[in-house]
């Protein structure tokens, strides 16, 4: 049986010519059987549907181009938007699923958006979110940023911030920084170049949070999201030293689209490393092996999908391997946030407190293999798997 420890990996595959054209021409239709006809829908606020779900409070800052419906579409702009968005999620919801519709949602089965508000200030937004917080006990007022991957629409990223955080438990308010992203599996390269656009905002919104009157901070980043984080507190940081170590308590990356270099490169410019740094990794991450042939690199790992350790042991970073729940995930990118099995292990185990008060060691093996059936899953309370010590 597969367990969750990282074992190195030896040799390299070599390609003529004629098999990289061929594989190039595989990865393109691969692409294109899942890219949609066009853009995909506005998404519909729908009220009612609150009668029906169990409502989710999701804050949201973005540097999307509005539209005249009211939502945000994947065009860049320098206009910096502060949102209230309450997503109702269905009654018959299971750990780690997201089902959603762009249009017509039926909220008795489908996350729908129930809710919108726009705030004309950063203070108003402060105001609204310290409101939020004192719904909690003085010792989970915490704030939980979710910067999210690539191909990604607006209302997909409130959806998957709300299922994140319903499922695992985490208390406070979630703030989802939603960069400009086309929504779309042909967009990478354009995915990419927002990340780039996209820094000033959300280090704009790291600060603004940072004087709230929350008790802790945690940074979570997804895929290609994760590249906008680490550029991010990179630029921070030349520019204030130390700051992301005294106004965050956690940095968690999943699934990261990382090259290893440059997240050396983005690791050298934190003293200290801010506490608990988490990298969520997959051997078995399909999406990170598409990103490593389309650059060329189909022998180089992602940070996301790891072969080895050995590189990295000089960090003060916890690596935690999910390979060994890939395949009852409902999404291999995204493996600690989709996989049921995985989801209650974590939080039975209570694995993670452990790995907090350890931040700088790094796991061979963190997780027993899976030993709960998905069926079993959903009688079992999920607790919240963020915490620091601070």
């Amino acid at each position: 049986m597969e367990t969750g420890g990282i074992r190195p990996i030896h040799g390299t595959v070599c390609f003529g010519t004629g098999q990289m054209r061929r594989l190039r021409i595989l990865l393109l239709l691969s692409l294109s059987l899942v890219a949609a006809c066009g853009p995909r829908p506005y998404t519909p606020t729908i009220p009612e549907a609150l009668k029906i779900g169990t409502p989710k409070t999701i804050f949201a800052a973005t540097i999307r181009d509005p539209k005249p419906e009211g939502g945000f579409g994947a065009g860049r702009t320098d206009a910096y938007h502060l949102l209230e968005l309450t997503v109702s999620i269905p009654p018959n919801h299971k750990p780690g699923q997201l089902v959603f519709a762009d249009e017509n949602p039926d909220p008795r089965h489908e996350f729908t958006m129930a809710g919108r508000r726009t705030f004309e200030t950063a203070n108003a937004f402060s105001d609204r979110l310290n409101q939020e917080l004192l719904k909690y006990p003085p010792d989970e007022r915490d704030i939980t940023v979710f910067v999210h991957g690539y191909n990604s629409t607006q209302s997909e990223t409130a959806f998957r911030a709300a299922q994140l955080t319903y499922d695992i438990g985490v208390p406070g308010a979630t703030v989802v920084y939603s960069w400009p992203s086309l929504g779309s599996p042909l967009g990478y390269a354009y995915d990419a170049d927002s990340v780039m656009f996209a820094r000033d905002g959300l280090e704009r919104l790291l600060k603004n949070l940072s004087r709230t009157k929350a008790r802790r901070v945690v940074l979570v980043a997804h895929s290609m999201g994760s590249v906008l984080a680490m550029e991010t507190l990179r630029q921070i940081e030349i520019g204030a030293p130390g700051w992301a170590a005294k106004h965050l308590d956690g940095v968690i990356l999943m699934s990261p689209d990382l090259d290893l270099d440059v997240f050396k490169s983005q690791m050298s410019r934190f003293d200290p490393v801010p506490q608990p740094f988490l990298v969520f990794i997959s051997r078995k991450d399909k999406i990170l092996t598409i990103s490593q042939r389309l650059r060329g690199t189909h022998s180089r790992s992602r940070l996301g999908n790891l072969s080895s350790v050995e590189d990295l042991e000089d960090l003060p970073i916890s690596i935690i391997d999910t390979t060994a729940y890939a395949d009852t995930a409902n999404s291999g990118h995204l493996v600690a946030g989709t996989s049921p099995a995985l989801l209650a292990i974590l939080s039975a185990a209570q694995q993670t407190a452990r790995t907090f008060e350890n931040p700088g060691l790094v796991f061979n093996t963190v997780l027993p293999p899976p030993q709960i059936q998905e069926e079993q899953v959903e009688d079992l309370s999920l607790v919240r798997l963020l915490d620091s010590p601070r």
